[in-house]
């Protein structure tokens, strides 16, 4: 059985070009072969210095060291993971440039499956600020997707790849390609400007933060809104289906802004009878990174399992960069995207502190206690003509009493704490709207404060910030 289709699309045309996202964009293989070199001798490059693989030297000294053995940056293509870092390491940064360009499968594969953050946090750690800035500059694809590495270090190497790229396209647009060819790069150049729009901000908003950009495939892409660094509360927005870069992306940021908006208003409420929450801050993540369902893969759950990959190597990430001083992290999920982290917080790879899914299709975690939450802050809301909600299409429907999520209200009303009015989420994508009871909850699920969460019964009218969760520790 597949729930209703055509409600859905429906009812999810309030976001930009989501009836004209379902096909596979070729991004960064395009993007190379019009740089990659013209000859064969990236296979076999002549001319080459040997380089000191960094596996069998020490210390972070830039010269190679007399005993250690050559790299040829011939074999590299057929490396993974942490050897593959290592050895790029130790080659010059024109070297490390003419292989990226030359191999860019290579590439795709080394960030499908990279290194685990804790690994690449030593690895970043034990190379010199040189080698640092070498890489960062020769292979900007590869250190700003690299989920260990600092953030602002991604931030310059994707805004730099990002820039790259453009002008890249731009080129090939001028240069006069066949009909075909310039009606795909158009498209492509498209993709990459929605992102570069999505990095505009105004005086005076937070700062953003390009996280992820890697442009093969459909594209994937994760923007920040606020310090990642030190943020003392972070939230993840997971999309849905039929989220994609190039139609989404700017408002899916949009959305990220307005609820960083209303924890940072929150806060400053919260601090007013709570001085430890004086000067804490809180970032979103603007994360769409991974491929959602489109209509002829819409009954599967391999766009799930791959979300839960990469969303589990996101949230590592910043756990590991982070180290010593974790944020409360949380999950906000939509739709397909509760799917997808379920399936990461159920296998026991990563555990965050507190999940909130919002027009959920189902998941196979059969309880909300079998997800790796903490303290069971497993939250959930259905909002009134969504047709996705209680379809358990994908496995057990959290939002029934079986699997025990703890409830919030959607359905709007009146703020007992601000006595502001709040507006009600209708259909599947009304919850992210702003002064809406379902971005009031988030915000607060967010900041670790459950007890001033609103869930429908008569206790909404009688919270007070006397109920704040002053007892519980301020991030992690």
């Amino acid at each position: 059985m597949l729930f209703d289709a055509a409600a859905f699309l429906t009812s999810s045309g309030a976001l930009n070009g989501v009836a004209e996202s379902f096909v596979t964009h070729e991004i960064g293989q395009q993007i190379y072969s019009n740089v990659v070199l013209a000859d064969s001798s990236a296979r076999q490059p002549s001319g080459w210095e040997p380089a000191l693989s960094k596996t069998q030297s020490t210390g972070h000294s830039d010269s190679n060291h007399a005993l250690a053995a050559p790299v040829n940056p011939a074999s590299l293509a057929s490396l993974s993971g942490s050897v593959l870092l290592q050895d790029l390491s130790a080659l010059p940064q024109a070297q490390v440039a003419k292989f990226v360009r030359a191999n860019p499968a290579t590439v795709s594969k080394f960030l499908v499956s990279p290194p685990g953050a804790h690994t690449v946090v030593s690895w970043w750690s034990s190379i010199s600020p040189n080698t640092r800035k070498s890489l960062t500059v020769a292979a900007p694809e590869l250190v700003g997707n690299l989920d260990g590495v600092p953030f602002s270090v991604r931030d310059a190497a994707n805004r730099r790849y990002l820039a790259e790229s453009i002008a890249t396209l731009k080129k090939s647009i001028a240069s006069g390609s066949g009909r075909a060819q310039l009606v795909q790069s158009r498209h492509r150049l498209d993709i990459l400007t929605q992102i570069s729009r999505t990095l505009h901000t105004a005086p005076n908003q937070p700062e953003r933060q390009l996280l992820t950009f890697d442009p093969s495939g459909e594209a994937r892409a994760a923007v920040v809104v606020g310090n990642l660094a030190s943020a003392d509360y972070v939230s993840y927005l997971v999309p849905g289906m039929f989220f994609t870069v190039q139609g989404q992306m700017y408002d899916w940021t949009t959305i990220a802004a307005d609820l960083q908006t209303e924890q940072s208003t929150w806060l400053k409420t919260l601090a007013t009878t709570n001085p430890s929450l004086g000067g804490k801050t809180a970032a979103t993540v603007s994360w769409i990174g991974y491929s959602t369902p489109g209509v002829l893969d819409i009954a599967s759950l391999s766009r799930a399992d791959q979300g839960a990959k990469f969303l589990g190597n996101a949230v590592r990430g910043v756990q590991a960069t982070r180290a010593g001083s974790e944020p409360f992290v949380t999950l906000v999920t939509h739709s397909y995207g509760s799917t997808a982290a379920m399936i990461e917080l159920a296998s026991g790879g990563v555990k965050v502190d507190a999940l909130a899914m919002v027009g959920s299709p189902g998941g196979a975690a059969q309880s909300a206690s079998a997800l790796d939450v903490t303290n069971d802050n497993v939250y959930v809301a259905e909002a009134a003509w969504d047709p996705v909600v209680n379809t358990a299409f994908y496995g057990s429907d959290p939002g029934s009493s079986q699997f025990g999520a703890k409830k919030f209200d959607v359905a709007g009303g009146t703020d007992a704490i601000t006595h502001k009015s709040l507006a009600a989420a209708v259909g599947h994508l009304g919850y992210f709207d702003p002064g809406s009871e379902a971005m009031r909850n988030l915000a607060l699920i967010g900041l670790n404060q459950g007890a001033l969460v609103t869930n429908g019964t008569l206790a909404d009218a009688h919270r007070t910030l006397a109920d704040a969760n002053r007892s519980q520790p301020v991030g992690k």
